[in-house]
């Protein structure tokens, strides 16, 4: 936990109901155990897309299709979503998610490997949100900036790994430190990447927000 506990339960106690499809796919998804963006994190992301009102977004790690659709009901309808998942069984629930929404038109799944899917893009966007494997973060990253639109937003969730990343990498466990080191790397760049000016955020599992100067 990052922040105080009961501090986090108090921000929570004051978080307000999502539409009703949204609600329903987040319980399945807790029973099932499969990661979604936590409360805190889904009351900052709708805040920065109401500021933000990006037409084109891309998601690298779509999972079953929450925050893509979360994401949906904030852009407004006219934004195009494009989200990306390599799992198999999630890219099913994913579609069956979207399908349930109504949303086929407005979401778009593209299934595979992020980072050969990211080397076919072409058209930029106005918005990256990256929700994926954590040590491939920095490996995204210079495909992600190819594609980010001048003034574009980069948002990166589960950066801080519930504080573990202050921590040197000796006291982490082993099979830990690979994705230790390299979201070091990658928090690093995001700051001191002059094309970048990055702001990272202790909340839910911690946060960056990068906007593209260049």
């Amino acid at each position: 936990m990052i922040v105080d506990e009961r501090i986090v339960d108090y921000i929570r106690s004051l978080e307000t109901r999502n539409s009703e499809i949204l609600e329903m796919i987040e319980q399945e998804a807790l029973k099932e155990r499969v990661p979604i963006i936590r409360k805190e994190m889904q009351s900052f992301l709708k805040v920065l897309l109401l500021l933000k009102r990006p037409e084109r977004i891309l998601e690298i790690g779509a999972a079953v299709g929450f925050s893509a659709l979360l994401m949906s009901e904030y852009a407004g309808n006219g934004c195009r979503i494009d989200t990306i998942e390599n799992y198999e069984k999630r890219i099913q629930k994913a579609e069956e998610n979207i399908k349930r929404a109504g949303k086929e038109e407005q979401i778009h799944l593209l299934k595979g490997d992020a980072m050969e899917i990211l080397k076919t893009l072409e058209e930029p966007y106005d918005m990256i949100f990256v929700d994926a494997a954590k040590a491939q973060y920095i490996a995204y990253f210079p495909e992600v900036m190819r594609l980010l639109n001048k003034d574009g937003m980069l948002i990166s969730d589960n950066v801080l790994q519930d504080g573990g990343i202050m921590e040197s990498r000796f006291a982490v466990e082993r099979r830990d430190r690979t994705i230790h080191s390299r979201m070091r790397e990658y928090l690093y760049l995001l700051k001191h990447d002059e094309r970048l000016e990055t702001a990272v955020v202790p909340i839910g599992d911690g946060a960056s927000v990068s906007v593209k100067k260049e």
